[in-house]
C-alpha cells in the first residue's frame, strides 16, 4: 500500500533535510558516546544510565526514520500559485477575523510542518478545512473544543 504523500514547503523539506543531517552527524554520535559512558561505569550505575541511553537512541532511530519516510514521499507544495490563487489553497497565506474582531493570519500547510504558534495550521486541522477553497470575504463555522466559533476570510495572498 503506498504511503500518503507529504505535503511540504520548500523550506519545511529543507527543514527536515537539515534535521536528518543534524540527527545522524551529530546526535547519533552523542548518544553512542553516552552508552559507551554508561557501559564504563560500575554495575550498580549501569542499569539506569545504560537504559535512558538506550531510550534517547531507540527515540533518535525512531525520528531518523519518520523524516526519511517523510522525505520520500514529500510533494512541495507550490507556494507561488497559491499565492497568486484567489481561493485558499494548501500553500496560501490567509488573514481571517474572527467574531471577536481580531485579525489573524495563517499559511496552510501539511500536516508534518504545522505550528499553529508559527500562524502554519494544517490543511487537515478544523480551521483549514473550513477555508480551504474559500474566497476573500466568504465567512465559515467551525466546530472547536470551546464551542462554535465564526471566521471572515479578508485576505488571500
Amino acid at each position: 500500500m503506498p504511503e500518503e504523500p507529504v505535503l511540504l514547503t520548500k523550506g519545511g523539506y529543507q527543514r527536515l533535510v537539515d534535521e536528518l543531517h543534524e540527527l545522524k552527524t551529530v546526535k547519533r554520535a552523542e548518544v553512542a558516546a553516552l552508552i559507551r559512558d554508561a557501559q564504563e561505569l560500575g554495575p550498580d550505575q549501569l542499569d539506569a544510565q545504560y537504559e535512558d541511553a538506550k531510550n534517547q537512541q531507540a527515540f533518535l532511530e525512531g525520528r531518523i526514520a519518520e523524516i526519511e519516510r517523510s522525505l520520500e514521499n514529500a510533494v512541495l507544495i507550490d507556494e507561488e500559485a497559491a499565492h497568486k490563487s484567489k481561493t485558499v489553497q494548501v500553500g496560501s497565506s490567509v488573514t481571517v477575523k474572527g467574531a471577536d474582531g481580531k485579525s489573524r493570519k495563517y499559511q496552510l500547510v501539511g500536516p508534518t510542518e504545522a505550528d499553529p504558534t508559527q500562524g502554519r495550521i494544517s490543511h487537515k486541522s478544523p480551521v483549514g478545512r473550513s477555508l480551504l477553497g474559500k474566497k476573500r470575504g466568504d465567512e465559515v463555522v467551525i466546530q472547536t473544543p470551546r464551542g462554535e466559533t465564526s471566521l471572515t476570510v479578508t485576505s488571500i495572498s
